[in-house]
């Protein structure tokens, strides 16, 4: 299966005093707000580190659902926290706090599926991407 989505930001003004908005095709993201306030002040709005948790929780859930699957086993719940660490300039970890509801599975056999959850989900795969830029001016 192949697919492309598509996402985008707009930003206006200076770094710090400048601020700008995120879309998304599927117009879950419509003029979302961020700025250098949302992002290393906690005001209203979102931030870059704030969404790849998101997506991160979210990918990992599901792919853990597809293992847990495959293994005989359907969750109840899966709650996934991501917790993205900014540090000098480079996001330096992100903590992937679960915790599962799943009937009839023992907490080695949870441990291990999770485990391999997390090394295939392409959003932990990501992370060690090739990234490839376009840039023109207007």
């Amino acid at each position: 299966m192949k697919f492309t989505r598509k996402a985008g930001a707009q930003w206006k003004g200076s770094g710090k005093e400048g601020s700008g908005t995120l879309y998304s095709n599927s117009g879950v993201l419509k003029d979302t707000p961020y700025s250098f306030h949302t992002r290393f002040e906690d005001k209203p709005g979102t931030n870059p580190e704030e969404l790849v948790g998101a997506a991160h929780a979210g990918c990992f859930a599901m792919q853990l659902s597809f293992l847990l699957g495959e293994a005989g086993f359907t969750p109840n719940s899966l709650d996934v926290a991501a917790r993205v660490t900014f540090e000098d300039g480079s996001v330096t970890r992100i903590n992937l706090d679960l915790t599962g509801d799943v009937p009839g599975i023992d907490a080695a056999k949870f441990k291990e599926i999770a485990s391999k959850a997390k090394e295939i989900c392409p959003i932990s795969k990501l992370l060690k991407a090739e990234i490839v830029l376009d840039a023109a001016l207007t």
